[in-house]
């Protein structure tokens, strides 16, 4: 039945009445309760969102803490067309942390290359340190994770970890024990287990005045693309001939 001039004003008044009530309102929340929600919510990181294969690619999963997350975008656009880059869909964290989501990131599928690293959260020191790993527990973590990773079949890569500015204190309650010590331990495994080894913190290290953040572990978008373009150079040297 076509619509009358009655229903249409009908319709346009009812937009109208809609359109006048504040979302808050019709969320539930008080005005300063919805702002707060609204603003407690920040966009999705699209380097965390899952990825569709493209057929015939090799498939390469990046693992890492949050710097890892910085250079996953520009990483992923250098290698369109040459490979599938994947990484899980947060903060890799610790590795007593990945430990136990481990399974759930390799998933089913099989991977070519895995490119990971762990160490920032492992050296924390308390109070923050929640997740802080000596340097025995770290070792052994490492010996654990390679074992189940070298079980997938890929070809692995190490990355060391990056640097702490300020001897690793940061804040009163953001400290750091020595990242070289660390670096120190996975590469005595690395060697041992037969892994290629990225060495990130020797290709950030005389940018970093430049390219870090003050009094953070992060980077700019400019530290990021360096990183980058060594995860790019690490993982074509490690792809499958096609």
């Amino acid at each position: 039945m076509p619509a009358t001039p009655a229903h249409r004003h009908r319709f346009a008044a009812l937009v109208r009445l809609l359109t006048a009530i504040p979302l808050a309102s019709l969320s539930g929340l008080s005005a300063s309760a919805f702002a707060a929600e609204t603003k407690a919510k920040p966009a999705p990181d699209p380097a965390l969102a899952p990825m569709v294969d493209v057929p015939g690619l090799p498939r390469v999963l990046l693992i890492g803490d949050s710097i890892s997350i910085g250079y996953t975008l520009p990483v992923r656009a250098a290698l369109q067309g040459k490979a599938n880059i994947h990484r899980p869909p947060g903060n890799c964290s610790s590795t007593g942390y990945t430990l136990s989501k481990l399974d759930a990131w390799l998933g089913p599928g099989k991977w070519d290359v895995i490119h990971f690293n762990w160490g920032l959260h492992d050296a924390k020191l308390p109070p923050e340190g929640v997740r802080h790993a000596p340097p025995d527990v770290y070792e052994k973590n490492l010996r654990e994770l390679v074992r189940r990773l070298r079980a997938t079949g890929a070809k692995l890569i190490w990355a060391t970890t990056t640097p702490v500015p300020n001897g690793g204190n940061l804040a009163p309650n953001r400290r750091f024990d020595s990242v070289d010590k660390y670096n120190a331990i996975a590469a005595r495994v690395m060697t041992e287990l037969g892994v290629a080894t990225n060495d990130l913190n020797r290709a950030i290290t005389p940018h970093f005045a430049r390219v870090g953040r003050p009094n953070d572990v992060h980077y700019t978008s400019e530290g990021s693309a360096l990183l980058a373009a060594e995860v790019v150079r690490s993982v074509t040297a490690h792809l499958p001939s096609r």
